[in-house]
């Protein structure tokens, strides 16, 4: 029994497709996540806490942003006022913040304290441990540094290829 003719087929075939496209164009927007994302083992990762009134928050989003174009690392934010949808969404626009933001706070899932001091970061391995909790702001520098992916001679880190050099 057929249900729908070759031109419903067709269409319906070009709308999922469109969908499918739709949804992996949005994967590397900055924007909420799922806290799963946090599973994908085999990469450093960086938690930043972060809130739009925090002056040292606004001050270390560019060097978030240059570690986040990295090969090999991830960084993911925590808005720490818990915005969600279109308050959160304009202020990642109007703070210019390039990585994605953590829907529900991971603290918990790692046995640490919610950050009382703003911005803190949480160092997490490849392996899924976290191997420090850095206070303050930090520059990419520093915390490529603590996670040991620089010499101790290289202070650009220019060890580690930012995503789309040859």
């Amino acid at each position: 029994m057929k249900f729908f003719n070759n031109t419903t087929a067709n269409w319906l075939r070009g709308a999922i497709l469109l969908l499918l496209i739709a949804g992996m164009n949005g994967c590397d927007k900055p924007g909420s996540q799922d806290p799963s994302s946090l599973d994908s083992a085999g990469s450093w990762t960086f938690v930043n806490y972060w809130a739009e009134w925090c002056k040292p928050c606004i001050k270390e989003i560019p060097e978030l942003n240059l570690l986040h174009k990295r090969d090999g690392v991830r960084v993911l934010g925590v808005n720490y006022d818990g915005a969600q949808g279109e308050d959160l969404q304009s202020q990642l626009d109007s703070l210019n913040v390039q990585f994605p933001t953590l829907s529900i706070d991971p603290a918990a899932r790692y046995g640490i304290d919610r950050p009382q001091v703003l911005p803190t970061t949480l160092v997490i391995d490849p392996e899924g441990n976290v191997v420090a909790v850095l206070v303050g702001p930090q520059t990419e520098h520093s915390l490529l540094e603590v996670a040991g992916l620089t010499n101790a001679n290289d202070h650009s880190a220019e060890s580690i290829k930012h995503s789309g050099d040859q």
